[in-house]
């Protein structure tokens, strides 16, 4: 199995240093990855350092050396406790959302980033929620490709394009078979373990750059595997709030 890197939270005001030091790791192997970039961030959590005076230019840099930018939201607040059709978390800046609601918001997201030079037609929802309306706006507003679901390909589901996320870390590095996965990272929390555990992974070989997925074939999605994967999300969730307490 192959790892693709997704690197969550990227904002003008992020921890630069941890940031950096995920990125050196990553261009000693010769990775990019994708990147979500919040158009408007209104985050309080994700405000850790003074803002970028020079971030727009910085993201063009990485988008011309073969970074994949991906929309991440629009103000990365979440508005309710919606999971969503992919319930791994139990809130959101979307679903639940009216459509119109949704529609102003995923146009005033790529708007901004298309003012500052950046264009994409992949999105990544905050908490990886998102419901039906979130993915009738996106398609209203040329967004082809969501950096979600599980799998181990990516899949066609509801007129969008599915690049999947891991569901266990452990199993998708020991799965032997064909395929590609997605290891989800948020630099400005990562610890030294967790860069020891960064460094080890792209040692296995088994890393790749993100755009590896543009060249894989397309499944579709069938309902029973919709419904599984909804019951995995919401036991993954569940086995995340118990290993909080």
């Amino acid at each position: 199995m192959r790892i693709a890197i997704r690197m969550d939270d990227i904002t003008a005001d992020m921890d630069w240093k941890k940031f950096h030091k995920v990125k050196e790791l990553l261009d000693a192997h010769g990775i990019r990855p994708l990147i979500g970039v919040v158009p408007e961030n209104r985050d309080r959590k994700l405000h850790i350092e003074k803002p970028r005076e020079d971030f727009w230019e910085y993201v063009q840099g990485l988008q011309r050396s073969g970074w994949t930018i991906a929309m991440h939201g629009y103000n990365h607040l979440y508005t309710t406790r919606d999971g969503g059709l992919f319930p791994i978390g139990s809130k959101s800046e979307f679903a639940g959302l009216s459509l119109q609601r949704q529609l102003e918001m995923i146009k005033k997201g790529k708007e901004i980033l298309n003012g500052h030079g950046i264009t994409t037609d992949i999105f990544m929802a905050p908490s990886h929620s998102f419901d039906k309306n979130t993915l009738m706006a996106l398609r209203q507003n040329g967004f082809g490709i969501i950096t979600d679901g599980f799998g181990t390909h990516p899949y066609r589901e509801r007129g969008m394009i599915f690049y999947p996320i891991s569901l266990q870390r452990s199993r998708s590095l020991e799965d032997k078979r064909d395929g590609l996965v997605t290891f989800v990272y948020h630099a400005s929390t990562m610890d030294d373990k967790d860069f020891e555990k960064l460094k080890d992974l792209l040692s296995t070989g088994k890393v790749v750059s993100y755009d590896a997925y543009r060249d894989m074939d397309i499944g579709k999605r069938w309902f029973g595997e919709r419904a599984l994967q909804y019951l995995l999300a919401i036991g993954k969730r569940t086995l995340v709030s118990m290993r909080k307490r």
